[in-house]
């Protein structure tokens, strides 16, 4: 029971963690108006696809762990 409980836990942290890095995520895309002017837009893109994935990659992960709590 109480593995569930960790897991449980766990998995909400993990969601948590990748829709702020998803937030993160905002604030580069307000910025990359200013990036594209001065000409530094490929290295802000970069940043934008990797924090993205990240995000997704936590928030899957926390999704399956809650699910597997659950179902345990």
């Amino acid at each position: 029971m109480a593995e569930a409980t960790e897991r449980r836990e766990m998995g909400s942290s993990l969601m948590f963690i990748g829709l702020a890095l998803w937030g993160a995520d905002l604030l580069v895309a307000f910025y990359l108006p200013a990036a594209a002017k001065v000409g530094g837009n490929a290295s802000f893109l970069s940043v934008l696809a990797v924090i993205a994935v990240l995000g997704l990659a936590l928030m899957i992960t926390g999704y399956l762990l809650r699910g597997k709590a659950e179902s345990s």
